[in-house]
């Protein structure tokens, strides 16, 4: 009983002390707030379960424990009570089902994505062992199937900018990865050979863990990257540092008097 009460009191103290979820007191994001509500429902109906059965554990133990002295009965069951512990379960089950289905409908159906988003993803994230490859489109251009020569890259630092859903394509380079950031409740398998849109929103500025949920291969534990959330306007900029750093050829450009330009 005593484990029981302290169980009970861990259900009670885990979401305020940042025990329950990665980031404390919610998801960064709209959606993953709809996914911490079904998460505290289940938690809701497996802890008014946990706590009946143990109170029906402990007066049975009190009740009919040694040193009453009365005789056993065997029996075979109630088949009433059988049928009732097997359709109880079974409907809990299906509501949770068919309650679920919307957020599943949302995060996983592609109809659902937002249109905007869906057309001008933000970028191409490829998982490979042991890293995560980034492709961004050019300032002003759209992401295309195929890599182009103005495209920019990265690894293991994503960017995106807050307060709109956006779409990442996802691809594998070798084995099966995930793609999970865990403060957007956001997860993905990365497949071989398939390209899959995974759109998420972002409503806090910040930098935020990237990581693969996947057992990969030995380094999968370094298998790690992050989440940079910035305003659209610093999301625009920094695509432009990227693009300037990455074909700057060290040469600078001479002003009419022969100086370099930036003197």
């Amino acid at each position: 009983m005593v484990g029981a009460v302290a169980a009970v009191a861990s259900f009670a103290v885990a979401p305020a002390m940042g025990w329950w979820f990665p980031h404390p007191g919610q998801s960064l994001s709209p959606l993953g707030q709809q996914i911490d509500d079904l998460f505290y429902l289940i938690l809701v109906i497996t802890g008014v379960t946990f706590v009946g059965v143990q109170a029906a554990l402990g007066y049975i133990l009190w009740k009919y424990g040694g040193g009453n002295r009365e005789k056993g009965i065997f029996t075979h069951g109630s088949h009433t009570l059988e049928v009732v512990w097997s359709i109880v379960p079974a409907g809990i089950l299906l509501f949770i089902a068919l309650y679920q289905m919307d957020v599943w409908a949302r995060y996983r159906v592609k109809s659902r994505f937002d249109p905007q988003a869906i057309a001008h993803p933000i970028a191409e994230v490829t998982a490979r062992q042991f890293e995560w490859r980034i492709r961004y489109p050019a300032p002003g251009k759209t992401l295309q199937d195929t890599p182009q020569f103005d495209d920019l890259y990265t690894v293991n630092d994503l960017h995106a900018p807050t307060g709109r859903p956006v779409v990442i394509r996802l691809k594998s380079e070798d084995v099966l990865h995930a793609f999970y950031l865990p403060q957007l409740r956001v997860k993905q398998d990365a497949v071989p050979g398939l390209v899959i849109p995974v759109w998420f929103q972002c409503d806090k500025v910040g930098e935020w863990d990237l990581v693969c949920a996947e057992l990969c291969g030995w380094g999968h534990y370094k298998m790690r990257g992050q989440l940079t959330a910035q305003r659209d306007g610093d999301f625009q900029r920094y695509l432009i540092e990227l693009q300037q750093s990455q074909f700057d050829d060290g040469v600078r450009v001479a002003n009419a008097e022969g100086k370099p330009a930036d003197e």
